[in-house]
């Protein structure tokens, strides 16, 4: 496997890139599945057997959208947030159809399917394999940031065995920057990242929810305030400059 990865791995990277781009993908990257924490997958042993890459597929959230928001999120973030989860989905069967007429295995991973609300957990944490996948770091607010687009993306995985080359993370983080902290209307934001408050942040989304503002957990609050590296240009924008 390792020799044919070597072999074939940055052209069929480049030729998923490219077909990812025409289907409205905004961010793309590829993690070693070795390298990302495990523990954080609600996924059997058989579903990943001989699985070892995570293609990490973002999409850019609308800026007028969420700089509507204010004090909860509003009823037009909460359509947006469905419809993006719904086209990344979509995107991703499409690349796992692809992948499998080519006669290699794909799991695609819903973008938002939580299973554990209180904890935030779905079947992986996206952001993590983001995170190996250089599309940006972990935030104080314990979402991916990306250096264009701050917080202001949604994600889905897709796990292979397709000989693709993996990307490396980052070396960046929130530095000084703490806008988040200020705004979060539950408090659980703090200066540690690993001391993000989920049960608070949950505890705000459920009063949010039960108020009637939207129908689901979300909130958008810390969306509006992360811009990530301001001014920064990213190398793993699909738009961006060569890699």
């Amino acid at each position: 496997m390792r020799a044919i990865k070597e072999g074939k791995g940055q052209e069929n990277y480049s030729g998923l890139k490219n077909f990812a781009e025409q289907l409205g993908i905004s961010l793309f990257g590829v993690a070693d599945l070795g390298k990302v924490n495990q523990q954080l997958f609600e996924l059997t042993p058989r579903a990943i057997k001989g699985l070892d890459s995570g293609i990490s597929l973002g999409v850019r959230l609308s800026n007028r959208i969420i700089d509507d928001i204010e004090a909860w999120p509003t009823r037009l973030y909460f359509h947006h947030y469905r419809q993006v989860n719904n086209f990344l989905d979509q995107a991703a069967l499409r690349i796992t159809g692809l992948i499998q007429r080519e006669g290699w295995e794909a799991l695609p991973i819903p973008a938002s399917q939580i299973i554990d609300w209180e904890k935030q957990r779905g079947h992986l944490s996206h952001k993590e394999v983001a995170l190996g996948a250089g599309l940006g770091w972990i935030g104080r607010n314990n979402l991916l940031v990306n250096p264009d687009y701050g917080c202001r993306v949604r994600l889905v995985t897709i796990l292979t065995n397709f000989p693709l080359q993996c990307d490396e993370p980052i070396d960046r983080d929130c530095g000084e920057c703490k806008d988040c902290i200020a705004v979060c209307p539950a408090g659980a934001i703090k200066e540690k990242r690993e001391e993000f408050d989920y049960l608070s942040c949950y505890e705000r989304l459920s009063q949010f929810k039960k108020e009637g503002f939207v129908g689901q957990y979300i909130c958008g609050i810390c969306l509006k305030a992360c811009g990530g590296n301001k001014g920064s240009t990213s190398t793993k924008t699909l738009r961006g400059l060569p890699r």
